[in-house]
């Protein structure tokens, strides 16, 4: 005889201990899904939040006419005496409603530079809509008489502008322009650029029959004779020198061709 409890008895009394387990795992398991899903769906909306984000901040940048250059707020400074800034302002006015950030500052400073009259340019953005330009100018240091008219130079000796008088404080340089010129050409502009700011206004004409035979008028009518250029600073010095004591007040000549033995007359 069987006993009571026997298999079929045994398998009806595991059966619904077997559904709640099974049961439990299946939600959890369903949980786990869909926080994965959430987690899917939170990822792709920050990375989708994130991309639009960038691209309205490169529209903004870029394209949109918030950041565009206002040619009311482009500031040119620097201009000295011979830089037609009405030609910078043009050139800069080609940028006009363009984005701050694709104003191209290296193109619009070679245009710049190509300019009469200018040495160097610096160009700088000014947040949100604005330019700062900065020009160095070629600023004239001598006249050279050519064709009725005067070429003017700077201190490298490059010709910034041809006039038809010389330019009040100016010194004028008795040398012609061609080649048989350059070499005493070249010597008057050098000792012109070795005279301190002071002494270089008192200069009225520089002449160099040669490269070592410069010679100065003063606006007083003083001659001073300079010869080459070598010794330039001890010649200043003892010119300056020379000019400032009081018994040479009156004098007419000034030689420091020899500096270490000047001749006062």
């Amino acid at each position: 005889m069987r006993p009571s409890g026997g298999p079929s008895a045994a398998r009806s009394t595991a059966r619904p201990t077997d559904r709640v387990v099974s049961t439990g795992m299946a939600d959890r398991l369903a949980e786990k899904a869909a926080m994965r899903r959430h987690r899917v769906r939170r990822t792709i909306l920050i990375w989708v939040a994130s991309v639009v984000a960038v691209a309205a901040v490169v529209w903004v940048a870029l394209f949109s006419p918030v950041l565009g250059t206002d040619p009311a707020k482009v500031e040119i400074t620097g201009e000295g005496t011979v830089i037609d800034v009405a030609q910078v302002q043009q050139i800069v006015s080609g940028v006009s409603g363009v984005p701050l950030p694709r104003v191209d500052t290296i193109g619009l400073r070679e245009q710049i530079l190509s300019l009469n009259g200018v040495r160097d340019a610096t160009i700088l953005r000014e947040w949100p809509d604005g330019l700062s330009v900065t020009l160095e100018s070629r600023e004239p240091v001598a006249a050279v008489p050519h064709q009725g008219d005067y070429v003017l130079l700077d201190r490298d000796g490059v010709q910034v502008l041809t006039v038809e008088a010389v330019p009040e404080g100016i010194p004028e340089i008795g040398v012609s322009l061609d080649e048989k010129g350059a070499r005493s050409l070249r010597a008057a502009r050098i000792v012109l650029n070795a005279l301190p700011p002071e002494l270089r206004a008192e200069v009225a004409e520089v002449t160099a029959e040669t490269q070592d035979a410069v010679e100065m008028t003063l606006r007083d009518g003083a001659v001073v004779e300079w010869g080459n250029g070598e010794d330039a600073a001890l010649k200043v010095k003892v010119l300056q020198t020379l000019r400032s004591l009081p018994e040479n007040q009156g004098a007419t000549l000034y030689d420091v061709s020899a500096p270490t033995m000047p001749i006062t007359r």
